[in-house]
């Protein structure tokens, strides 16, 4: 066996509705096809590709973190998305990573997983 590289993350929540639009209006990604599963969800688009599954119908106290620490996007735009964040109120941590310079965002998605953005380190965070 050969990874190749990684297909999606799945996102759990009570909320499918809301989890689509926080992650339509804040990073982007595009509601999709689905195939018709027996539980509410939606797939999540970037680049013609489903990268983030939605998983409904789950209770609050299933929305626990468990071994995952986060899942992690290369992007582009880092003033942009900045300003997004902002706009939407979203509480986020920008740094610059150590050694390579990379632009590493973070923050909560509104169930509580943590998302990494991470852009080029010649990418400036004013606009």
């Amino acid at each position: 066996m050969t990874i190749e590289g990684m297909n999606h993350f799945t996102v759990l929540t009570g909320d499918v509705p809301e989890t689509v639009r926080f992650y339509g209006n804040v990073l982007g990604l595009v509601s999709g096809d689905r195939p018709n599963l027996d539980f509410p969800g939606a797939w999540l688009y970037a680049k013609g590709q489903a990268i983030l599954h939605i998983v409904g119908g789950r209770p609050p106290e299933a929305l626990r973190p468990g071994v995952i620490d986060h899942i992690a996007f290369s992007a582009r735009g880092l003033a942009t998305t900045l300003q997004t964040l902002t706009a939407h109120k979203v509480e986020h941590v920008c740094r610059r990573q150590v050694g390579s310079g990379v632009w590493q965002v973070f923050f909560f998605d509104p169930n509580g997983a943590r998302v990494e953005l991470d852009f080029a380190a010649d990418e400036s965070p004013q606009a």
